[in-house]
């Protein structure tokens, strides 16, 4: 049963209500049978209108998709139009978000606030002010996530649907399901062609995550043309395949009532469920079933055509007559039932589970305290990867403060991210082969070889209530090439998400160039809002993590080594704050020297023999570019002194970006070499002998040519 536009039988938790005006979906949708030949008629005409206005956008999937939206947005999903930030609401996502229009455009009707019809009419104007961007922005009310490339909205889902299992796991008590909300994802063809998108459906058919449903727009067209040009799979077979409930629907543009009762289904199945919902893109326009209804407007002509067909007035625009306003106008109503139902069971469930409750709020405020505290404030003198380092200092804190949920990409024993006593995050019903088992309650994820996944579904978790999960993703450096694309979606989301990567220098060696980070760093250094931090040793490291940790509102990576490294007396956690930060100081000297991360300790040693050579030097530690940008000019001119005397940074990677801090770089302009971790230093000049004689070289020509100090020098 299912509520009308009055009452319903069950609150979001399954607690009886009212039964006063309750009747099922079926016999509510045939009694508004009559109504819904006009409202997907003005749907659709609304939808070419608003891209004809500027001449621009995509139709053809939002007319297509129809049918879809009214059967999610009335009659199924639970939602909140006047609370659109309501906790245990559903979540929706538009994985094929070039088809924006079909969001918005249920946004406006159903409701929603902030999308007025004069917002609504923003889409592809001028107004800077617009809701109506190009593809769904998490900024605006009642969006989720920022879909754009596609495949990652459905890996967003994915994260979305395990944040709640996650919750309801560990928060629900029996009579008490104050975490029970369903994840809705609208998928086209390319979705799935996109390898993000099938790892995402690999992983959520394995974990059984059925709260998760996934509605297909099967309209057959790509871009290019007909989808059997690149593909000729059976989708159905593959799904079942991964572990998904299967439902078809032949007539996707207009069979309301039968994509309703598979929607309701989906929510009782013990599997995620994939609708694979037939359509017709651009139906009704002579481009109908064509690529060319994809992306461009119908022309003036064709959308006159449409509304004579109809039954509209052609020379009338933008038209939503009163009963297409009826029938959605007790949304907003119902969605604050459903908002007092799990009000008034939160307090009922903070009476009976007090402690718990005061979790669950805690939780929700997106609050995390004492985590401070659990970061060791020394470290062993021995020498210790900072891979390790990040172990003792992050597992403390994963092991106390619930909120982090950490994941990897099959490398467990290589990241160093598991503590005492953590619980999997697994599918309860599986009992695997290695033994390693657990639960939706867990806050281990395993993601399997699936890099782009995991910082993708990672986005999903973050996204589902800001601070109640913070993600912790883990890879070697290299492989984030593989995440970098779902990496920028969480900067540009604004999502906190801390990224672990390791294995970031070719002091890694013997696994070869493959594995030898050389271009990386300026990608993600150069990421706005993206904060990459590598550390010099463990202190440094706590600096890094504390960082991270801080940082809400903006995702970071803690770059750490393969290899053991010194652990430096002179290294400071509060200094990593600061971006860069005095190592030595030398109130004589003729040059400074910066060390970076795994290289760090490299730059100490130049420093010691170029003073042997009588050569002066003050030695600067510069973990972060983000953070050092946000200090104050003064301190930034006073920690480099560039304005005195020369600077050389010393790290084996591209030098791409360091010209804006350093005078000359000793740096990599090839790729690595398969040696062990102290030959392949030798090897390309690392090792401190080589790189004095490459620094007094330097000094050397800057005396013969004082315009050396102008340009950027390669050493």
């Amino acid at each position: 049963m299912v509520p009308g536009l009055v009452n319903e039988t069950q609150n979001p938790s399954g607690i009886p209500v009212s039964k006063k005006d309750v009747i099922s979906t079926e016999d509510l949708i045939e009694r508004e049978k009559p109504s819904h030949d006009l409202v997907l008629k003005s749907f659709r005409l609304l939808i070419a209108d608003l891209c004809q206005q500027f001449g621009g956008g995509h139709p053809g999937g939002a007319i297509g998709m129809a049918a879809i939206g009214i059967a999610l947005w009335k009659y199924v999903m639970r939602y909140a139009p006047h609370s659109p930030d309501y906790f245990n609401r559903d979540r929706f996502v538009l994985s094929n978000g070039h088809t924006c229009l079909f969001q918005y455009t249920f946004l406006h009707l159903t409701g929603y606030k902030a999308m007025t019809f004069d917002q609504l009419k923003s889409y592809h104007s001028q107004r800077h002010d617009g809701l109506c961007p190009g593809h769904p922005e998490i900024e605006h009310e009642g969006i989720e996530v920022t879909t754009g490339p596609l495949g990652q909205g459905i890996a967003n889902a994915v994260g979305l649907a395990m944040a709640t299992k996650h919750l309801a796991a560990t928060f629900n008590r029996p009579g008490y399901d104050v975490v029970s909300n369903h994840t809705w994802c609208m998928i086209g063809d390319a979705c799935l062609q996109e390898g993000v998108g099938l790892e995402a459906l690999s992983l959520a058919g394995h974990l059984q995550l059925n709260n998760l449903t996934v509605m297909y727009d099967n309209n057959q067209i790509t871009c290019d043309g007909s989808v059997d040009l690149t593909n000729t799979e059976d989708i159905n077979a593959k799904m079942r395949a991964t572990g998904w409930n299967v439902v078809d629907i032949i007539d996707g543009c207009f069979d309301i009532a039968g994509i309703a009762d598979a929607m309701e289904k989906s929510k009782k199945s013990d599997k995620p469920t994939f609708i694979n919902i037939r359509t017709i893109i651009g139906l009704g326009s002579k481009v109908q079933g064509m690529a060319d209804a994809h992306g461009a407007a119908f022309g003036v002509e064709d959308v006159a055509n449409m509304k004579r067909a109809h039954g509209f007035s052609p020379d009338e625009h933008f038209a939503i007559a009163q009963p297409v306003r009826d029938f959605f106008e007790g949304l907003p109503s119902r969605g604050e039932q459903y908002v007092q139902a799990w009000n008034e069971l939160v307090e009922d469930y903070t009476k009976e589970y007090p402690e718990l409750a005061a979790r669950f709020h805690k939780r929700m405020r997106g609050e995390i305290t004492g985590w401070e505290q659990l970061i060791p404030k020394s470290f062993p003198e021995k020498e210790t990867a900072s891979r390790a380092a990040s172990g003792l200092v992050f597992n403390p804190v994963a092991e106390k403060i619930d909120s982090f949920m950490v994941g990897t990409a099959d490398l467990s024993p290589s990241v160093n991210m598991i503590w005492p006593g953590k619980e999997d995050f697994q599918n309860p019903n599986i009992n695997t082969a290695c033994g390693i088992n657990g639960t939706y309650a867990g806050r281990y994820i395993h993601f399997g070889v699936r890099e782009h996944v995991m910082c993708a579904v990672s986005n999903g978790l973050a996204a589902y209530n800001p601070g109640t999960i913070i993600p912790v993703t883990s890879s070697f450096f290299m492989f984030y090439l593989y995440a970098a694309p779902a990496v920028r979606m969480g900067a540009l989301q604004h999502l906190q998400v801390i990224h672990h990567a390791t294995h970031d220098s070719i002091g890694m060696g013997e696994d070869g160039p493959t594995h030898q980070p050389i271009e990386n760093a300026v990608y993600f250094r150069s990421l706005p809002n993206f904060l990459y931090i590598r550390p010099g040793d463990s202190e440094e490291t706590a600096g890094a993590w504390t960082a991270a940790i801080k940082a809400k509102g903006t995702p970071s990576m803690v770059s750490t080594s393969r290899h053991k490294l010194p652990q430096l007396k002179q290294t400071r956690r509060d200094g990593v704050l600061k971006g860069a930060y005095v190592l030595e100081e030398n109130e004589h000297a003729q040059l400074t020297l910066i060390g970076v991360g795994a290289e760090l300790s490299h730059a100490l040693g130049v420093a010691k023999r170029l003073k042997e050579r009588g050569v002066e030097t003050r030695v600067v530690s510069f973990p972060s570019w983000r953070l050092f940008e946000q200090q104050s000019r003064e301190y930034r001119r006073e920690t480099l002194r560039r304005h005195r005397i020369p600077a050389v940074v010393i790290e084996p990677y591209a030098p791409n970006g360091w010209e804006r801090y350093a005078n000359a770089a000793v740096c990599m302009i090839r790729f690595g070499h398969s040696l062990p971790g102290t030959s392949v230093y030798k090897y390309f000049g690392f090792d401190e002998e080589s790189l004095t004689n490459k620094v007094l070289s330097y000094l050397d020509n800057l005396k013969e040519d004082e315009l050396l100090r102008h340009e950027f020098v390669e050493l």
